[in-house]
């Protein structure tokens, strides 16, 4: 028998040819050994435009071109290295000092070394991300050196030898060879000055000893950054954690429990004896964290820094459940760490402390224990649980402001101090940092990231970023919440630009119907259409018509942006818009999923133009019920744009008897018997607070709160869009029955609703039933207080609070009962109506273009791996969008309200043994009145959480219950422990 298996005497370049061996395990549990031969090549060029030699040998595309050089011819000298040099870093800087490499002020013409690339993916895809953007970056000037696929480059892994020593080798042999390569080169030159130092940069002493014995020309990130010219800013944003984990003796207290190593966590997993979760931490108690695990209906409570174990708002955590004689009830009292710890000495030396706990978290922990537990749902002990072990540290950038107190009174000393950062964010714990920095940054908002929580630390340990600018200032608040959202705000790169059409905002719909644009689109320019949106909306989505047929049936047409003409699969355009996933609208600007020329002009269906569309159209009777469905590529002419009011009027003007109104007339009629089926289905009409802040034009500073008025124009254009979705759903699913993207929306557990439904039933004798949609519905319904009408919405607000949060989904991960949206009472849903503003939309629009034989479907939107990646991104962004929205609104409202005392009704929300809860429906607001606020002396108080009543004596006599109405005085005042302008609540009389 011949063997197939190659040999070198067979194969002249065999030399040139590698493998690589990989093992892995199945799903099923077999292992499986994968061989991939490598193709080492000489022609990968060292990107330095220096180098003629690189530049005569590197490879060409199919046009013949060369990739232009990215190094630069000179690149910028340091007293170390006077003739220029191109640095190299390794993995370990990357994952220690990402930051750095992204200052404007130095780390230009670095080379990125295939090897690192990958192992930094693997370890952190987040910096990996940033890392890829640094790459496409002309003023940086980052090179990808594919060193694995060079031939004088690529490293074979010696026996017995790790992964990560043999990676570190192949970063000094990149770096050796980088150094001969350009010496070689200018002695073949006419170069004069010299030629650029290789310089790997590195915090890893091993991989440094070995440079250095190599003669390589190596340094840690300390001594790079301090020959730097901004030394001092830039040696904050080192991260020291390692530096003082190596510094500390071993006799160091542990004040944190070692975690289970990742084989037991699993195998615990497995066995279910451990649980896996997200971590969060309460609102209210700073000192109470929760974790939903699947096995069970409630969430496992974490009470404690020791249970706790050094875990952060949003990692994913392996908890033990507690014995039972440990559970305990919620905590029932408002516990601030400001308040609990405040004036702690940053520079105390954490092996100094006695525990974790404080004195003061150790009695207010003591304080909860002996609270007697009542046999309604608010005192019934819960399962409580530890955590041991963390699978994925969700740590972020962080924003928030240097606690005056923790820093030395010598502002000015540019000595190294440890000061705290207090986070905005009031889930997260303080963070202690080192910087040189204090006297700048005192009044700031900043910028910090997590490096680090060891064991034998009170608190994480992180580095400066940036400093952001003065609190309360508009600019520096803004970008603030943006970064805190993760909202991805900076301007579009030159790549995505390059996208748009040409032609600018000259471009039009050819005149000519022959032309390519408008193969497979019917003309329906002669359709009455309109557009309604919010006052001064640019970027219009959706048109809607509507026209009687002569079968008494009628003609009924949504009309969506065609942002898929313009926006093609995998191009840059498209990868920055899946990455941003959708647009975030703020109270004073717009942070555009798309660029402004699509959003705002060539897609937006403003009126007297033409525009492509994608059209879905009905026939309806008169008791909206669909007869039929067409879906189109169209060209449309918009009529006319209003905005909801104007929309009200016209319909409502008598007077108006034109085609244009009589079809809006029409509209509104099916909307109203559209809606009136929903709610028959099963869909909840729930609440939110919204409100609408009115800013100066120019200046954009606030001037006045508004309570949003919802009118029939706004639910004629949900119900509409609505139903273009759920048309839209089942075409695409039965398309792509494997990956559809579709929006599910589970139902609660029941448990989610047990405190509203107690609360109900105590204070108000009324019944909350939750086994169904429709059982929720008709109880929330029946929650009325003749007395007081805006109960109802109060209770509607708090029912929202206990739902789930909607999703996207790929069909293929889901079995189809589980597809169904509970809020909206519908089998199967998705986005489709809002394709300029959210990803979602664009990817069913691929989907239903494909669907109709409009266009193949790009082989990426056959990947239900990759559509899972896209369904998880937007669904973050999602959420983080809605979340900066609101905290724009706080904010403007703190604002708006500045100087200003106003008294005001409001209604009891949540009841403490410390405190209250206030809701201001007029703003649309909440805030937590102490018992310490209402007088002085701190007043006796007496807890009632079987009556949700909370009964005040001595410096002042009251008696709080849940739901009832009282009239607040609010001002503004800054918040000590986060530095924002929060409005301030106090009562004046119940």
């Amino acid at each position: 028998m011949t063997s197939l298996k190659r040999s070198l005497e067979a194969d002249p370049f065999a030399s040139n040819i590698a493998s690589k061996v990989f093992v892995r395990s199945t799903k099923s549990g077999k292992v499986q050994k994968i061989t991939r031969e490598l193709y080492l090549r000489q022609d990968i060029p060292c990107s330095s435009r220096l180098c003629m030699s690189c530049l005569k040998n590197a490879p060409q595309d199919a046009s013949g071109n060369v990739s232009p050089f990215v190094l630069s011819e000179k690149p910028a000298g340091t007293k170390t290295f006077p003739a220029g040099h191109y640095l190299v870093p390794d993995t370990n800087a990357l994952l220690n000092a990402m930051d750095l490499f992204e200052q404007s002020s130095g780390f230009y013409d670095v080379i990125i070394l295939q090897t690192v690339l990958e192992e930094l993916r693997n370890r952190s895809l987040p910096l990996y991300n940033r890392l890829i953007g640094l790459t496409k970056s002309e003023d940086k000037r980052f090179y990808v050196f594919f060193n694995e696929f060079r031939l004088e480059t690529y490293v074979v892994r010696e026996k017995g030898e790790t992964i990560n020593d043999r990676n570190d080798r192949a970063v000094r042999t990149a770096v050796q060879w980088y150094g001969r390569h350009l010496e070689n080169v200018s002695r073949s030159s006419e170069w004069t000055k010299g030629y650029p130092t290789i310089v790997m940069l590195s915090d890893d002493r091993d991989n440094l000893r070995k440079a250095k014995a190599a003669n390589l020309s190596a340094c840690s990130l300390k001594d790079y950054v301090s020959g730097l010219e901004d030394a001092t800013r830039l040696l904050d944003m080192i991260s020291v954690s390692q530096r003082e984990h190596e510094s500390r003796t071993s006799a160091a207290e542990q004040l944190y429990p070692e975690y289970f190593s990742m084989s037991k966590m699993m195998t615990g997993i497995r066995a279910g004896t451990l649980h896996q979760g997200s971590f969060n931490v309460s609102p209210y108690n700073y000192l109470e964290g929760s974790v939903r695990v699947p096995t069970f209906d409630k969430s496992l409570l974490i009470l404690g820094r020791e249970n706790s174990n050094r875990a952060v708002q949003d990692d994913v955590v392996v908890v033990e459940i507690l014995p039972k004689a440990q559970w305990k009830a919620p905590s029932t009292k408002i516990i601030e760490e400001e308040t609990l710890n405040k004036n702690e000495n940053a520079d105390t030396d954490e092996a100094e402390s006695e525990s974790v706990v404080t004195e003061q978290e150790r009695r207010a922990l003591q304080e909860e224990v002996k609270r007697v537990h009542g046999k309604n749902i608010e005192g019934r002990p819960q399962p409580t649980a530890r955590v041991v072990g963390i699978i994925k540290r969700n740590w972020r950038q962080y924003v928030g402001h240097v606690d005056s107190s923790s820093s030395s009174k010598v502002k000015q000393s540019r000595r190294q101090q440890t000061v705290f950062l207090i986070p905005m964010d009031k889930r997260v714990p303080k963070i202690r940092l080192r910087t040189r920095q204090v006297g700048e940054l005192i009044g700031k908002r900043v910028l910090v990231t997590i490096d680090s929580w060891d064991l034998d630390s009170r608190y994480p340990v992180g580095h400066f970023v940036r400093s952001l600018g003065g609190l309360e200032t508009k600019e520096a608040e803004t970008e603030a919440l943006l970064l805190e959202y993760d909202v991805q705000y900076r301007p579009f790169p030159k790549g995505v630009l390059d996208c748009l059409p040409r032609e600018g905002h000259d471009w039009r719909v050819p005149s000519n119907m022959s032309d390519r644009g408008w193969m497979g689109r019917r003309d329906l320019r002669d359709k009455l259409i309109c557009s309604i949106d919010p006052v001064g909306c640019q970027d219009i989505d959706d048109a809607l018509h509507a026209r009687s047929l002569p079968n008494g049936n009628f003609e009924v047409g949504v009309h969506i942006a065609d942002v898929s003409h313009f926006v093609k699969p995998n191009n840059a355009m498209d990868t920055e818009a899946s990455i941003r996933g959708t647009t975030v609208y703020l109270v004073d600007k717009r942070i555009d999923m798309l660029p402004m020329l699509l959003g705002t002009d060539l897609c937006s269906l403003k009126p007297h133009v033409e525009r492509y569309a994608f059209s879905t159209i009905w026939e309806i009777t008169p008791d909206a019920e669909v007869v039929s469905s067409t879906f189109t590529k169209s060209v449309i002419r918009s009529r006319e744009a209003f905005s909801y009011e104007q929309a009200q009027l016209r319909i409502d003007d008598k007077a108006q008897m034109d085609e244009l109104t009589q079809g809006m007339r029409t509209l509104l009629m099916i909307s109203k018997r559209l809606r009136q089926k929903r709610m028959d289905a099963g869909a909840l009409n729930l609440a939110s607070p919204e409100v609408r802040v009115q800013t100066e034009s120019e200046t954009s500073d606030p001037v006045d709160v508004k309570t949003k008025e919802l009118l029939d124009t706004n639910s004629l254009v949900e119900e509409f869009m609505l139903l273009a979705n759920n048309s839209v759903a089942g075409k695409i699913y039965q398309s792509f029955p494997q990956t559809a993207l579709l929006r599910r929306h589970a139902p609660p557990p029941r448990t989610n609703f047990e405190e509203l439904t107690n609360q109900l039933k105590v204070k108000r004798d009324m019944e909350l039933r939750t086994e169904s949609s429709k059982a929720l519905a008709d109880s929330l319904d029946r929650c009325v207080d003749r007395k007081e009408p805006f109960f109802n919405t109060l209770v509607r607000i708090m029912a929202t609070r206990c739902m789930m949060s909607a999703e996207y989904f790929c069909s293929g991960t889901q079995s189809y009962p589980e597809f169904r949206h509970y809020g909206l009472a519908s089998e199967i849903y998705t986005h489709f109506t809002s394709p300029i503003r959210r990803y979602a939309d664009l990817v069913a629009h691929r989907q239903l273009a494909a669907a109709i034989g409009y266009e193949e479907l790009d082989v990426s939107l056959h990947s239900k791996g990759k559509l899972e990646g896209v369904c998880k991104n937007i669904n973050v962004r999602h959420r983080n969008a809605q979340m900066a929205g609101r905290a724009s609104i706080e904010y403007y409202v703190g604002q708006a309200l500045k100087g200003r005392v106003i008294d005001e009704e409001g209604f009891v929300m949540k009841v403490f043994s410390n405190g209250f809860v206030v809701f201001v429906p007029r703003f649309g607001i909440e805030g937590v009145i102490r018992l310490a606020e209402l007088a002085t002396p701190v007043p006796e108080s007496v807890f009632n959480a079987e009556e949700y009543v909370l009964e005040v004596s001595g410096s002042i006599n009251v008696k709080i219950e849940l739901f009832e109405k009282v009239v607040v005085r609010i001002s503004d005042t800054k918040e000590e422990s986060t530095g924002k302008r929060k409005i301030k609540l106090e009562l004046v009389r119940r």
